[in-house]
């Protein structure tokens, strides 16, 4: 493809692209496609010959459009948000255009930097503590998601525990980790990676806001060591996948220093409220964490992918990950005088993410950004009060940001019944969970381009069906 062919296809892609988020409500949310729907109707054998971009343009709207479930669409209200916006998009094509691979330092000292200065940006933006900036010994690096950052953390704290013996020798069976019930699955995929196992991971006991209890912490850890067991790490949720539910870091943190252990904080899709000054209270004790991390790809605005990890100390980390082959030695690595973000995730190469979070806290600036998370908010918060007003629902708990959880007053069968009538009708997309070994249908307000007419047109949906 030529650089003059490269241009006309590129501006046909990005008008394609502004159309298709400009029109996208006439898209229904889920596709309705069946298994192999999409495989049917592509060639059984790649092309002998190179087959032009007009066509390959056009099999997009015809095989790949249909198959796809919206998640740009502001009627999207299940999961988690993956938001994107405009500059992001842009921030990615230019990666994609710059093809840089940012392992070290020496790769690209502007992939490098620029990282290195956007994550104190976020740190000043949510007002996380010092420790997590650059200028202290701890600092920030882009993972691809929260799943990776969880298990870097784990790995950081299973060598600070065992003395770096685990790196050299291997697992022993002893060390024990600990979530409360309603954690993110990647704690348990993060546990077993590492080698530390699923029968060693501690699900601890929540609330009546299916928060941890500390208490159970304590007692669960206490139990631990009278049996010979090695405790390592606690990883601590802001806003966990079912409820929203927001641990008390500061009680977990203190019994964190207490007995020497890593506490890790996830805070995936909620760490991003904390934009708002009046919100940072979900972070209250967060300064006692050994580390952090949220998904500016959730509620951020910036596409997939994208999650913020910020260490108290990053010798810990690198220490973990760093092995360094002759073919990688540098000058600059060597000085001592740069970072070298291999060393803080599994993979070796890199792309240059920070290029997209830039572009897009630059372009809202935090005053823009602030404002979308205090409308999604206000508008979660509306919600539930509708939801406490009517007389065939019920909230399961108060919402806390912008997740709502709610079900029929008739139970199970009646909510599932709701839930798939919404699905199958393209309108709007929910997802469910099980609190309490009830069925629930999650309400998560936070796209990009979702307003109060959408979520207005969800409720009446909802109330319909009834």
């Amino acid at each position: 493809m030529s650089a003059e062919a490269f241009r006309q296809h590129g501006r046909a892609v990005i008008d394609w692209i502004a159309d298709y988020l400009e029109h996208i409500e006439q898209h229904p949310v889920q596709s309705p496609l069946k298994p192999n729907d999409v495989r049917a109707q592509l060639p059984a054998h790649p092309p002998e010959r190179g087959e032009s971009f007009e066509q390959m343009l056009r099999d997009v709207n015809e095989i790949i459009l249909p198959g796809l479930t919206h998640w740009q669409s502001p009627n999207f209200f299940g999961y988690f948000p993956a938001n994107t916006s405009y500059p992001s998009i842009l921030g990615e094509l230019l990666t994609a255009g710059l093809g840089v691979q940012g392992m070290l330092w020496a790769t690209s000292p502007a992939c490098t930097e620029l990282e290195t200065h956007v994550l104190d940006w976020v740190v000043e933006l949510l007002d996380l503590p010092r420790e997590f900036r650059s200028t202290s010994a701890g600092g920030g690096v882009i993972q691809d998601t929260a799943s990776s950052a969880t298990l870097c953390a784990m790995l950081a704290a299973r060598e600070r525990v065992t003395g770096n013996a685990t790196n050299e020798r291997g697992a022993n069976g002893t060390l024990t980790v600990y979530t409360s019930q309603q954690t993110h699955s990647s704690i348990e995929k993060a546990a077993t990676i590492a080698g530390i196992g699923r029968a060693n991971l501690r699900l601890i006991d929540v609330d009546d806001h299916f928060a941890m209890k500390p208490a159970s912490l304590r007692q669960t850890l206490r139990a631990d060591r009278a049996a010979g067991k090695v405790p390592a790490f606690v990883c601590a949720t802001v806003g966990t996948t079912s409820s929203n539910a927001i641990d008390p870091v500061r009680e977990i943190g203190e019994i964190c220093r207490e007995e020497q252990l890593w506490l890790h904080v996830d805070a995936a899709m909620s760490g991003t409220a904390a934009l708002c000054p009046e919100f940072r209270h979900i972070h209250d004790g967060l300064e006692l964490a050994d580390s952090y991390c949220f998904n500016p790809h959730k509620w951020m605005f910036t596409n997939f992918d994208c999650d913020c990890f910020f260490v108290r100390d990053r010798a810990a980390l690198v220490r973990t990950l760093s092995i360094l082959p002759e073919y990688l030695r540098n000058t600059a690595t060597e000085s001592g005088n740069v970072i070298d973000y291999r060393d803080w995730q599994i993979p070796l190469g890199r792309r240059f993410r920070a290029l997209k979070l830039w572009f897009v806290i630059r372009h809202y600036g935090a005053e823009g950004l602030r404002g979308l998370v205090r409308e999604h908010i206000s508008l979660a918060q509306e919600f539930a009060d509708w939801v406490r007003e009517s007389d065939r629902f019920e909230l399961i708990t108060d919402p806390p940001l912008n997740l709502v959880c709610l079900r029929h007053i008739e139970g199970d069968g009646r909510t599932q019944a709701i839930l798939k009538s919404i699905n199958d009708s393209g309108r709007a997309f929910l997802t469910h969970t099980k609190l309490n070994d009830r069925y629930v249908i999650r309400v998560s307000i936070g796209g990009t381009r979702t307003r109060r007419q959408h979520v207005e047109a969800l409720w009446r949906q909802l109330r319909d069906l009834a």
